[in-house]
């Protein structure tokens, strides 16, 4: 079901709903007596209809939101009580905070899917003629064995496709649950705290925010400037406005601007978007970007090898008519006539087969799906798997300053109160008794106290707790240190307007009803804009004085001097509005009185300034893009290693300002760009994409920065500080909001890329030596030395079981010392067609020389000399791709083992190659057209395979621009 349909419904089931509402005559409710039984006094379906048909009057006749809290047995100001009994019976009548997520396939769903394969459905029919015309002229089991043989190894590449897909569902399935880990901040048991959206039951109070998903449907409590985004569920963009008389909210929408407090009514299947989500599951992702490029080199070569598969069973039937012919039994045909052609069928289809690199694909996913489970031990959350490949291609970051640069943990160090600025040593016990009157200190607190988006609670232990963003915690946490009372100074005033903070206008304002029906309004923000603002301020006595041109200058050079020592600054501003203020108005900005200024620091993260320079080795640009004075982001990007002395700092406002032309010049030296807008940072990116080519990884935190995120080629979320917009927006997610794991997933990035190139040059390898070895000797002799068994057990050890070893390779610290691949780089590289060319050669000649000199070599002779040498043949090119396997894992150092008895997947995959050659060998002559071999054989085949790592290292003396 398309998201355009699951649209269409929900606007269809309402209007259904308030169809069939309008014809129908209610006499009363009835309470069922299980949920009456339980306590309840509202069933589900009641409490689910009434939000989802939007139902007002069906509202009011319950007695409004407070009706339903009764109802529901709870507490709008405590919430819940969370004994656990009650919980679980609350769970029983109205259901959990869960969708119904489709069923993981069994394995034998992807056994049948594996089977579908066009070559291994030829090859099926093969074996099956194979085995009637055999066992009719050989009788059992002699004339068997090529058929089953066939039949074994289709079966054994089918259990190992089939394994490797369950598995990686299995991977997508717990990667899918990781995604939608969210916390939520309820009130229950008096207490405001987090718990898992999953833990959600109707009766809950939600407290939501920008940015936030609403995680169940329910009614609307009380809240500020709420407009919520229901493009999700309904496909209209204009935001919906949700207030008293329109309270009803709905599951999976966003709220775009505003904060509330919401009453749960109905969770999970009970909601409008779960009954209509009830099959649909998000599950895996599509192919990406390299998966559809090598699936397309893989046709092409495909192609190829069919057209040399044709000929090759063009050259041997024409043989054997040949022979019939000169022997004049052109129309006489036996049945070893017929096996004979059947065989010379099973070698063209097993060229074709070898011929397609259908381990390319398959290499890609085996290398993202096992990157991004080590990812995700590094705290990084891939969301789309296309992300992992291109993060490293990726030659420019633009990085968020706050949470992910710095550590989020901020406090406030200095202030500038009545013109006096103070340093506090600690926030335990501030004294500023000398500083500021009495009055100022209450005006002060009641700005910080009144004009916020946090919350002072106390938790179960009696501890006050502060909840909120890291700026208001800190904030809050000065108001508690100056010996305010947070709950007492909100009881002395009414809030009658909000106006939350807008990344924008970059401030946030209030408007309060005193005592005595007085309106007072107050407001905090970037420094510079509230100062602008502002035409008085308080001197060190409390008196309201004129911001002259000298008093203006001093708050400016304060403000200077703070973002100079890498502190964030806020104003604090207020102004008399008299008691003529109407809700309907919009908050003032204009003759305010400046409070005071305050400076915050939140500490570079640990790490940060070796990561930067990481990525500076790496090729990679950092820019640091913030919302911070143009003072704070120079030297905090001083203090990072971002801005060098060539580097620019520009701010948002001047930026925005230049013509196309300008920009042409100056964005390939910005290196910081300060107060900047979500607009600045989108054209930002979207300029590096387009006018310099540039693969742009954008970070961000906040709702404002879903639209860069989106733009970006990679947009990496913070997990602990980041909106639930900003994580839907984004391919990565990093668990731990730190610029270091950023890096990391550059180095990973890099690591899949090369590991896929790694896997494709050893791949191609084997692809153009098996296909040139038996198309020569089908044309040449007439005879094929490596038969269709032989190739589905090479086609494995290339399909799956190399990309196994080759796809696990860990990163190294090597990746980040060579230059970025960009969006223009080749995917074959010159280098990799020099090793693949060189390689071939030497295999080629190899296998060559043996089936022409080989039983002079060896001293064979008989009947069953033959077949030794196709088996002598067979086991050196198998050992000629386990030694190349390991010569694949560099493509341009001589030094290959380092390393290697860490990568316990292809140590292992290279001794599970080798048991098994050895048992098919000595064991499984019959199936596999093999005979046992002596131990001069064997230590023969094993040093031809053996010398092609020297000639790799060889071939890697030769620089690639010569070739």
């Amino acid at each position: 079901m398309s998201l355009h349909k699951l649209r269409i419904a929900v606007l269809v089931s309402k209007a259904a709903l308030q169809f069939i509402q309008g014809i129908t005559i209610r006499s009363g409710y009835v309470v069922p007596e299980e949920v009456k039984a339980a306590g309840f006094q509202i069933c589900a379906n009641e409490l689910g209809s009434i939000v989802e048909s939007h139902d007002v009057k069906k509202l009011k006749m319950h007695g409004g939101v407070d009706g339903i809290a009764n109802k529901l047995s709870t507490s709008l100001s405590n919430g819940l009580t969370t004994a656990n009994e009650r919980l679980k019976r609350r769970q029983e009548i109205y259901g959990i905070n869960k969708f119904t997520e489709s069923m993981v396939q069994s394995f034998w769903v992807f056994v049948w899917e594996a089977l579908q394969d066009t070559t291994l459905i030829i090859l099926a029919v093969c074996a099956f003629v194979s085995l009637i015309v055999g066992i009719t002229m050989e009788g059992w089991p002699k004339g068997a064995h090529d058929g089953l043989g066939i039949v074994a190894s289709i079966l054994l590449v089918v259990f190992v496709t089939a394994t490797s897909d369950y598995r990686q569902s299995l991977q997508f399935k717990d990667l899918d649950k990781e995604k939608k880990k969210i916390s939520i901040q309820v009130t229950r048991d008096g207490f405001r705290q987090k718990i898992s959206i999953y833990d959600l039951v109707p009766g809950d109070i939600v407290h939501l925010s920008i940015g936030d998903q609403v995680p169940s449907d329910g009614l609307f409590i009380s809240g500020y400037s709420l407009l919520i985004n229901e493009s999700s569920l309904t496909g209209e963009s204009e935001p919906v406005c949700i207030n008293a008389e329109y309270p009803f909210l709905l599951s999976g929408t966003k709220v775009q601007d505003g904060s509330c407090k919401m009453l749960v009514t109905a969770v999970g299947m009970r909601t409008q978007w779960g009954k209509l989500l009830a099959t649909l599951s998000e599950g895996g992702d599509d192919e990406t970007p390299l998966q559809v490029k090598l699936n397309g080199v893989a046709n092409i070569i495909g192609q190829i090898g069919l057209f040399f598969a044709i000929i090759t069973f063009a050259v041997l039937a024409q043989r054997l008519v040949s022979r019939k012919y000169s022997e004049g039994l052109l129309l006489r045909w036996s049945g070893d006539d017929a096996l004979q052609m059947l065989e010379f069928l099973a070698i063209a289809v097993t060229i074709i087969v070898v011929a397609v690199p259908e381990g390319l694909p398959l290499a890609v996913t085996l290398t993202l799906a096992f990157a991004m489970k080590k990812m995700m031990n590094d705290k990084a959350l891939v969301r789309h798997l296309a992300a992992c490949e291109t993060m490293g291609s990726a030659t420019t970051i633009c990085s968020d300053k706050t949470g992910t640069l710095t550590t989020n943990r901020m406090t406030v160090v200095k202030v500038c109160i009545c013109k006096n600025v103070v340093e506090l040593i600690s926030d335990k016990d501030v004294n500023l008794s000398s500083y500021i009157p009495d009055d100022v200190r209450k005006t002060l607190l009641q700005s910080i106290f009144s004009n916020t988006a946090g919350e002072i609670v106390t938790d179960q232990g009696g501890k006050l707790e502060i909840l909120g963003t890291p700026t208001e915690t800190a904030l809050l946490q000065f108001g508690l240190s100056l010996g305010g009372d947070f709950q007492m100074l909100r009881q002395e005033s009414d809030i009658v307007k909000v106006e939350p903070f807008n990344s924008t206008k970059k401030r946030m304002g209030v408007v309060l009803q005193l005592p005595g029906a007085c309106y007072r309004a107050h407001c905090k923000g970037a420094s510079e804009i509230i100062l602008a603002a502002c035409t008085s301020y308080l001197d060190s006595a409390g008196n309201v004085l004129p911001l002259d041109e000298a008093a203006m200058d001093h708050h400016k050079r304060t403000i200077d001097s703070f973002a100079s020592e890498a502190l964030r600054t806020l104003c604090l501003a207020y102004k008399e509005l008299g008691g003529d203020f109407s809700t309907k108005e919009q908050i003032p900005f204009e003759g305010y009185t400046c409070i005071g200024i305050v400076g915050i620091k939140d500490p570079v993260r640990p790490g940060v300034k070796e990561s930067v320079a990481t990525c500076r080795t790496a090729g990679i640009t950092v820019r640091m893009v913030t919302g911070d004075n143009i003072n704070t982001a120079k030297a905090i990007a001083r203090e990072c290693g971002i801005l060098t002395d060539d580097g620019i700092v520009i701010e948002g406002p001047k930026f925005r300002e230049k013509s196309l032309e300008e920009m042409n010049k100056l964005i390939p030296k910005i290196q910081v760009m300060a107060r900047s807008s979500p607009l600045d940072k989108h054209t930002l990116v979207k300029h590096l994409r387009n006018m310099f080519n540039e693969v742009v990884a954008v970070t961000g935190d906040g709702t404002n920065d879903a639209p860069a995120l989106h733009e970006a080629d990679i947009g990496l979320a913070m997990g602990i500080s980041g909106t639930e917009v900003a994580k839907e927006s984004a391919d990565v997610i990093i668990l731990d909001d730190n610029f270091s794991t950023i890096v990391t997933v550059a180095k990973w990035g890099r690591s899949i890329y090369v590991n896929i190139q790694k896997f494709v040059q050893f791949q191609l390898t084997v692809n153009v030596v098996a296909l040139i070895v038996n198309f020569s000797s089908a044309c040449w002799s007439g005879n094929v030395p490596l038969t269709a068994v032989q190739l589905l057990w090479v086609n494995m050890i290339m399909d799956t079981l190399g990309a196994l070893a080759l796809a696990t390779e860990p990163p190294n610290d090597d990746l980040m010392q060579r230059a970025p691949v960009g969006r223009s780089g080749r995917f074959i590289s010159s280098t990799m067609w020099r090793n693949i060319f060189g390689q071939s050669m030497y295999q080629f000649m190899a296998i060559w020389y043996l089936q022409t000199q080989g039983k002079t070599i060896f001293g064979l002779d008989g009947s069953t000399s033959d077949l030794t040498v196709n088996t002598i043949t067979f086991n050196s090119f198998v050992f000629c791709q386990v030694f190349n396997e390991i010569s694949s894992r560099e493509m341009e150092k001589i030094n290959v083992f380092k390393g290697i008895l860490q990568n316990y997947v292809l140590l292992g995959v290279l001794m599970t190659t080798v048991v098994f050659q050895f048992i098919i060998i000595q064991f499984l002559g019959d199936f596999a057209n093999t005979t046992p071999l002596t131990l001069k054989q064997w230590f023969a085949t094993i040093f031809i395979g053996l010398l092609g790592m020297p000639i790799a290292a060889l071939l890697k003396l030769f620089p690639t621009r010569s070739i």
